[in-house]
């Protein structure tokens, strides 16, 4: 990997829930537009909450005293100046906005992670693409997931597999060569002595079984990446990344991350709204 290229550790949670969301190829996003916003605006709310920065006291969030420079120091500004304190769903509601969402993908091509790609349309229209440019950053993210839900990386031999050089288990054991007439076999006792109906044969280890294989246990994992679990389960690409998940065991993970939840409330009252519009 090159040096200058980010590590997944690098990426801040609306970085790396936006790198997971956005097509390698094509460099559209994976969801409808209102649901990327949406969840975006919580991935600044809880990196905020990773970073000490803001906290839920009781309904309300609430900034902290101090914090280390981030990224969104905008929008902890916007959150210590309110005179009065909102819920964190009416925070992710004053934060989603096409701006960030542009600001966030811009600030991941700066680090060449991503490409800006430009185009028009007759002349007057202007969109806006960006595929992927380096994969480590991505590949890194979806492999502390996969560990933090029990999966195995891709790739991998099946936890069954036996050795390539292993022989079937129903395979017949070899033939062993003919002895010539009255010839003791190695090992055997000479014709007329007597042996112990409990003697072994000389240097012989009786075989033993081995014991079962344990079954793989998923790392516990850091808060960050839990964070990033959370938000991709609240906007729905949980369960597109990883069919094969537990989902019980991804909404034990993040039941208690109240970011994620305040996107769930928010994108369940939009939905509602549209359902009503088309209606």
């Amino acid at each position: 990997m090159n040096a200058v290229t980010p590590k997944a550790e690098d990426l801040s949670l609306p970085e790396a829930f936006l790198l997971l969301a956005t097509n390698d190829k094509d460099g559209e996003p994976e969801l409808p537009l209102y649901v990327l916003r949406t969840t975006l605006a919580g991935a600044i709310l809880a990196e905020l909450d990773l970073l000490g920065a803001i906290a839920l006291e009781g309904k309300h969030v609430k900034a902290s005293g101090t914090a280390p420079e981030s990224k969104f120091q905008h929008e902890l500004e916007l959150i210590r100046e309110k005179p009065r304190p909102h819920t964190p769903k009416r925070w992710v509601s004053i934060l989603e906005g096409r701006g960030e969402v542009q600001r966030v993908y811009e600030g991941m091509a700066s680090q060449g992670i991503v490409e800006h790609i430009g185009e028009k349309h007759l002349g007057l229209f202007k969109s806006t693409r960006y595929p992927e440019k380096q994969h480590a950053p991505e590949a890194a993210l979806l492999q502390k997931i996969q560990a933090a839900l029990g999966l195995k990386p891709s790739g991998a031999a099946p936890l069954d597999a036996a050795p390539p050089d292993a022989a079937p288990l129903d395979a017949a054991p070899p033939e062993a060569p003919a002895m010539p007439a009255g010839a003791t076999p190695p090992g055997a006792a000479p014709a007329g002595a007597t042996v112990p109906a409990d003697a072994t044969l000389a240097g012989a280890t009786p075989p033993t079984a081995a014991p079962p294989a344990a079954p793989p246990v998923a790392a516990p994992p850091d808060a960050r990446t839990t964070a990033l679990i959370a938000l991709l389960q609240a906007a729905g690409l949980l369960i597109k990344l990883f069919p094969e998940a537990d989902q019980d065991r991804a909404v034990e993970l993040v039941k208690n991350h109240w970011p994620s939840r305040a996107v769930e409330d928010e994108l369940r009252l939009i939905r509602l709204g549209l359902a009503e519009a088309a209606s």
